[in-house]
């Protein structure tokens, strides 16, 4: 059965988007090439972003999302010509496995070098395919990249975002490319960004200092929020109301949706207008939820004790 066709005039308006997170205007060709630091350049179609050094030897390309493809030719190519310098993309850098972070990385010509933690080259050869060639130059710990004269520090400190998620660091630009954690001006999609235990990632312009300071208060909110709600939300109304017919799933879903509720809507009220999408609710309770069942099951409190 089809479901019923949506039209644009049914869908909820939300509140205006801050003008600190919006990043720059896109070109004709859906791209915006802007520069990080003398040779450090990031890569934009204002939702995604990549990353490139130019170097004596050619140019380092950190990340490949699909959504910008062969404009991040066309970003390199641009700079290249002003600058005077190759072109030629030599390495390709990655950040993690996920498709939409390097799902273009088989678009460049020559013979490219591609990079990335030992756990990514495992994820690749498990999902297969073509457009993500499986790394040969990997590392469990740390890495140093030396290219023509510049270098970049790679380094993995433990799942974050995903199992394989890098930390990338320009030690002579002053710059730190994590991609997925922050979102600068906005709040986190889906559960924190769907993870599983600047140039910052989605969305358009850098991120400062402020913005990780501010994603730390609103993470910090959301965990004294629902601290707060698990000791405060009375289960028993939802066991009482479900136990008689021994539906006890129904139970626990109205007592964790009521602890939700509870510790998402002073978050939600808080950010509003100070983080983008913030008044887009799905995203803090589920964002809230997943940092609640890491309390309730992993240090507790996991709601009030029986008497």
């Amino acid at each position: 059965m089809s479901s019923p066709a949506t039209s644009a005039a049914d869908l909820p308006d939300y509140a205006p988007i801050p003008r600190s997170a919006l990043g720059p205007a896109i070109n004709d060709q859906g791209y915006y090439v802007g520069r990080v630091e003398r040779n450090l350049y990031y890569v934009t179609d204002g939702v995604y972003q990549s990353a490139f050094l130019t170097t004596a030897d050619g140019v380092v390309l950190f990340d490949a999302p699909p959504s910008i493809g062969h404009n991040l030719q066309r970003a390199v190519d641009e700079i290249a010509a002003a600058d005077g310098v190759s072109n030629r993309v030599t390495h390709l850098v990655y950040s993690h496995h996920h498709y939409d972070h390097a799902g273009a990385a088989s678009l460049f010509e020559g013979d490219v070098t591609y990079v990335g933690h030992e756990e990514t080259r495992r994820l690749l050869l498990r999902d297969g395919g073509t457009a993500r060639p499986i790394p040969e130059v990997t590392f469990s710990g740390t890495y140093t990249l030396e290219v023509g004269g510049e270098r970049a520090e790679l380094a993995w400190h433990g799942p974050n975002h995903s199992p394989d998620n890098i930390y990338i660091h320009f030690p002579d630009h002053d710059t730190l490319m994590f991609i997925d954690v922050v979102n600068a001006g906005w709040v986190p999609i889906y559960n924190t960004n769907l993870t599983e235990d600047f140039i910052c990632g989605p969305l358009g312009r850098l991120a400062t200092r402020e913005d990780v300071t501010l994603h730390q208060q609103y993470i910090a909110d959301i965990e004294a929020s629902a601290r707060e709600a698990l000791a405060s939300v009375d289960p028993v109304p939802y066991y009482m109301r479900y136990g008689e017919s021994g539906n006890f799933w129904a139970g626990v879903k109205g007592h964790l949706d009521a602890v939700t509720e509870a510790a998402a809507a002073p978050v939600i009220a808080k950010y509003t207008g100070v983080l983008a999408a913030a008044d887009v609710e799905i995203f803090t309770r589920t964002t809230t939820f997943a940092i609640m069942q890491s309390l309730r099951l992993d240090s507790g409190p996991s709601g009030p004790v029986h008497p």
